[in-house]
C-alpha cells in the first residue's frame, strides 16, 4: 500500500548522482516522475529506466521555468512534488574569480530555486497541499575558502527554503531543506568507501520526507556519512 500522500513529482536537475537516484526512488514509490535538465537527451537513460518523462529546461530562465512546469502536468496531470536538485560549483581565490562566471553559478544554484519556488506555490499554495524541497550542500551552512560562490548560493538557497516553509507551511505545504554533508559517491565508485554517501540512500531520505504526518513535519535534514566530520 502506498502511504505517500502525493501522486506525481518534478525533479529539476536530474544528473546520474542524487537526481537520478531520486527518479528511481519515487517511482519505485508509486509516483508518477517528471526529470529536468538543460539537455533532454542526457536524462534518455534514466527515463527508459524509470518511466520518467524527461523535459529541458533553463532552471535560470522564467519562461523556461513556466513552460516546464506546464508540460510536465500536461504529461502528468497535477503535480504535487517539486524537488529544487540543481548545483554549480566554482572554486578560486576571491581576488582571480571571474564575475559573470560566479554571477552564473549563483543564478544556478539560487534564483533557480526562487523560480522552482514560485510555480509551485502558485499551484500548491491555493491547493492547500503539496511538498517542496531543496538540495543544500555543506556550504549551506559553512563558507569554506576558495568556494565562496558555491557557498553564496548555497545560503541564498537555504534562506528561500526557510522563507518559504514559514509562508507556504502553514497553508498545508511542507518545504524542507536537505543537507548533503559530504561527497557524493560516484558513478560505479566502490560502495566500499565509507566517506562517501551514496545516492540511492540520500534519496531514501526524500522519500521518508515524503512520508511525514504534518503534525511532524521535519524543515531541515542533513545526511553525512557515518565518518564524516562536523
Amino acid at each position: 500500500m502506498n502511504d505517500i500522500p502525493y501522486r506525481a513529482a518534478l525533479i529539476i536537475g536530474a544528473g546520474p548522482g542524487v537526481g537520478a537516484s531520486l527518479a528511481r526512488r519515487f517511482s519505485a514509490a508509486g509516483l508518477k516522475v517528471a526529470i529536468a535538465a538543460r539537455s533532454a537527451p542526457s536524462l534518455a537513460a534514466i527515463a527508459a529506466e524509470t518511466g520518467a518523462d524527461a523535459f529541458a529546461a533553463d532552471a535560470t530562465d522564467p519562461t523556461s521555468v513556466e513552460k516546464l512546469f506546464a508540460a510536465a502536468e500536461a504529461k502528468l496531470g497535477e503535480i504535487d512534488v517539486v524537488v529544487y536538485n540543481v548545483g554549480a560549483r566554482i572554486r578560486g581565490p576571491l581576488a582571480e574569480l571571474d564575475p559573470e562566471a560566479v554571477r552564473q553559478a549563483f543564478e544556478i544554484n539560487a534564483f533557480g530555486g526562487f523560480l522552482a519556488a514560485r510555480e509551485a506555490a502558485r499551484r500548491f499554495g491555493p491547493r492547500g497541499r503539496g511538498a517542496l524541497f531543496f538540495t543544500g550542500a555543506t556550504a549551506s551552512l559553512k563558507g569554506y575558502a576558495i568556494s565562496a560562490p558555491f557557498a553564496m548560493g548555497k545560503f541564498a538557497l537555504r534562506a528561500l527554503a526557510e522563507s518559504a516553509a514559514r509562508e507556504l507551511g502553514p497553508k498545508g505545504v511542507h518545504v524542507a531543506h536537505i543537507v548533503v554533508d559530504g561527497v557524493i559517491r560516484a558513478p560505479g565508485q566502490s560502495d566500499a568507501i565509507d566517506a562517501t554517501l551514496h545516492p540511492d540512500d540520500i534519496a531514501d531520505a526524500y522519500v521518508d520526507l515524503l512520508r511525514q504526518k504534518r503534525s511532524a513535519w521535519s524543515f531541515e535534514v542533513t545526511v553525512r556519512p557515518w565518518v564524516e566530520k562536523f
